[in-house]
């Protein structure tokens, strides 16, 4: 069985980042859209969607260090979900995609182009790779 999501995105927040004696946990969130124009009025619409982000111990230093709010990144990880009492003692529900690999996409200025593992890149839409 597989359980694998691939996203590329915007970072919506700053990393919130928990250091424990086990270990190091970051928690952000992603920002992923599509873009089309409605047939009927001819506009440009847009649906974004929000995923929560969880980065441990190296990947959790790595994105603590590198990343903040508007940071272009490409993950892959696994989708999980888990509950948990709210103040009130309300049971809540929450959806998460554990970071495995990391790639930080953007300009050089920024310092957000350093590869973090060997996975490979999204696919290119601007055709310069085509071999003919």
């Amino acid at each position: 069985m597989v359980n694998k999501i691939t996203l590329v995105g915007n970072l919506g927040k700053d990393l919130n980042t928990t250091v424990m004696e086990n270990g190091q946990v970051s928690t952000t969130s992603i920002a992923t859209s599509k873009t089309w124009t409605d047939k009927k009025s001819g506009d440009k619409k847009t649906d974004t969607q929000w995923h929560n982000l969880v980065f441990w111990n190296g990947l959790s230093k790595i994105a603590s260090k590198y990343l903040k709010k508007g940071s272009k990144i490409y993950v892959e990880g696994e989708l999980t979900h888990r509950s948990y009492d709210d103040k009130e003692g309300v049971k809540r529900y929450i959806s998460e995609i554990v970071v495995k690999d990391l790639k930080m996409l953007g300009d050089a200025k920024q310092g957000s182009n350093a590869q973090v593992d060997n996975t490979p890149a999204p696919p290119s839409d601007s055709g310069d790779d085509l071999p003919f």
